[in-house]
C-alpha cells in the first residue's frame, strides 16, 4: 500500500513537471497518434519523416502511455520542434487524463477494433471507440485529424469531424492512398498517389501494416511541408521492429515472421494478408487474441475465415480461444489435414517440429502475454519449463527467470 501511494505520489509529481516543461517549450507541435493497432511503427515512421527537417522527440516503445507520455516531455530539449507520441488507452476516461497534459495539433486515428473491450477494461466496442475520437476531438480549430479509410470504425469518425481532415488507405475512396503493393521479405513497395502526385515508395517496412504506416508518415509529412521526395527518401530507410512483422532466421531451416508483440483482429488478419504473398510454403502459428470480452469468440472466428481465404498451407492453433480459428478455417476450406491445434506452446512445438520443412516461412502471431517466442525456444533446442498459456510478464521471456 505504502509503495503504491509513493509511486503515484511520485508520477503526479512528475506529470506537473511535464506540464510545466510544456509551457516553458512553447515552439513544440504535437503529433498525438492512437487506434487499436498499428500505433508504434506509424510513431516510428512518422517520426523518421519529420526529423528530415525538424527536431523530433518521440514516445517510447517499452514504456506504458500513462508513464510515457510525462517521461517523453521530460526527455524533450529546448530544440525540439516536433513531440510524435502514442496515445494508448484501455480505461473509460483515460484519454482526458492523457489530454490534460497534452493536446494535439496533429491527430492520427490508425484503425479500432474490440481490443480492451472487456470487462477489466473499456467493457465495450462502442466504449472503445468513443474513447479513441476524444484525441480527434481535442483538436484546436486548424488542427489537422488523419484517417484510416479502410477501418470502418476510423473511417466513420472522420467522416462525421468537422475539422480539418485526410483519409488514407488503399481504397481508391482514400485522399492518400496506396497502389500496386508487392511484398518481399526484404522489403514493401507500392505507388503512392495523392490528387495529381503519384511516385513509387520501397520502404525495409513489411506487409500491409507498412503501406498504411507510410501513407499516414506522408500525410503528416505534408501538414509539415515536407516534399514528396524527402518523405519517399525517409520511408524507405525505415526497418521493422522487433517482433513487429520482423522477418528473422527462423528454426529448422525456415524463414521467421515474427509478429507476436501484439495481436488483435485486424492486424492479424493484415498480418495474415502480408504472408500469404511471399513466396513458399507458409505456416501460420497463432496463439489467443487477449482483452476482447463478448468479441472474442467471433473474432477468433473472423480470423479463421479470412485465413482459409488466403494462400496460407498450415495453420496451427495454441490455446484455448484458438480452436474458433481452426474450427471456422476448416469450414471454409482449409484442408482438414493442415489445420492442427495445440493446447500450449510445448504441443505446439512439438507438431512444428514434424511438418516445418527447409524454407517454410513461418508466421508467429499472438497477444504478447501469450509469449509465443516459447515455441522458437523449443524448436531451437533450448530448455523451456513454463507452459502457461496467458503470463502476465510484460518484459521477453529471454529476460524472465521463470522460464527454466
Amino acid at each position: 500500500m505504502k509503495t503504491g501511494f509513493i509511486k503515484k505520489s511520485f508520477h503526479g509529481f512528475r506529470r506537473t513537471l511535464a506540464k510545466n516543461w510544456l509551457e516553458v517549450n512553447s515552439q513544440l507541435k504535437i503529433v498525438g497518434v492512437t487506434g487499436s493497432y498499428g500505433k508504434t511503427t506509424t510513431v516510428t515512421a512518422i517520426s523518421k519523416v519529420l526529423s528530415s527537417e525538424f527536431s523530433v522527440n518521440k514516445t517510447d516503445t517499452n514504456l506504458d502511455t500513462v508513464y510515457n507520455l510525462p517521461i517523453t516531455i521530460l526527455k524533450t530539449k529546448i530544440w525540439n520542434n516536433i513531440l510524435v507520441m502514442e496515445y494508448g488507452v484501455d480505461h473509460v476516461n483515460e484519454m482526458d487524463f492523457h489530454l490534460s497534459l497534452v493536446k494535439p495539433d496533429v491527430a492520427v486515428l490508425t484503425g479500432i477494433t474490440p481490443v480492451h473491450a472487456d470487462s477489466e477494461h473499456l467493457g465495450s466496442l462502442e466504449r472503445v471507440i468513443a474513447e479513441k475520437a476524444r484525441l480527434v476531438n481535442a483538436l484546436p480549430e486548424d488542427g489537422l485529424a488523419v484517417f484510416n479509410y479502410d477501418d470502418p470504425n476510423a473511417r466513420k469518425i472522420g467522416e462525421s469531424h468537422k475539422g480539418r481532415k485526410v483519409f488514407y488507405g488503399i481504397s481508391k475512396n482514400a485522399q492518400i492512398r496506396a497502389e500496386k503493393a508487392s511484398f518481399l521479405p526484404t522489403a514493401t513497395k507500392f505507388t503512392l498517389k495523392e490528387g495529381k502526385e503519384s511516385f513509387e515508395v520501397e520502404t525495409g517496412l513489411l506487409g500491409y501494416p507498412a503501406v498504411y504506416a507510410c501513407l499516414c508518415a506522408y500525410a503528416v509529412g505534408r501538414e509539415f511541408k515536407l516534399s514528396p521526395q524527402k518523405i519517399s527518401r525517409e520511408l524507405s530507410g525505415l526497418r521493422p521492429l522487433s517482433g513487429r512483422f520482423s522477418v528473422e532466421k527462423g528454426p529448422l531451416g525456415s524463414v521467421l515472421v515474427n509478429d507476436a508483440k501484439r495481436a488483435n483482429p485486424a492486424s492479424t488478419i493484415a498480418g495474415l494478408k502480408s504472408v500469404s504473398e511471399f513466396a513458399g510454403r507458409k505456416i501460420a502459428v497463432l496463439g489467443e487474441m487477449g482483452e476482447l470480452g463478448r468479441y472474442e469468440e467471433e473474432m477468433h472466428r473472423l480470423v479463421g475465415k479470412e485465413l482459409a481465404r488466403l494462400k496460407i498451407d498450415i495453420l496451427v492453433g495454441v490455446g484455448p480461444l484458438t480452436k474458433f480459428i481452426t474450427e471456422e478455417a476448416g469450414k471454409e476450406g482449409l484442408k482438414k489435414e493442415n489445420i492442427y491445434w495445440a493446447k500450449d506452446v510445448k504441443e505446439a512445438a512439438g507438431i512444428l517440429r514434424k511438418i516445418i520443412k527447409n524454407g517454410d516461412v513461418l508466421y508467429l502471431k499472438a497477444s504478447l502475454l501469450r509469449h509465443l517466442e516459447r515455441i522458437i525456444y523449443i524448436l531451437e533446442g533450448r530448455k523451456v519449463g513454463c507452459e502457461k498459456t496467458v503470463c502476465h510478464n510484460y518484459q521477453p521471456c529471454s529476460s524472465c527467470s521463470k522460464l527454466n
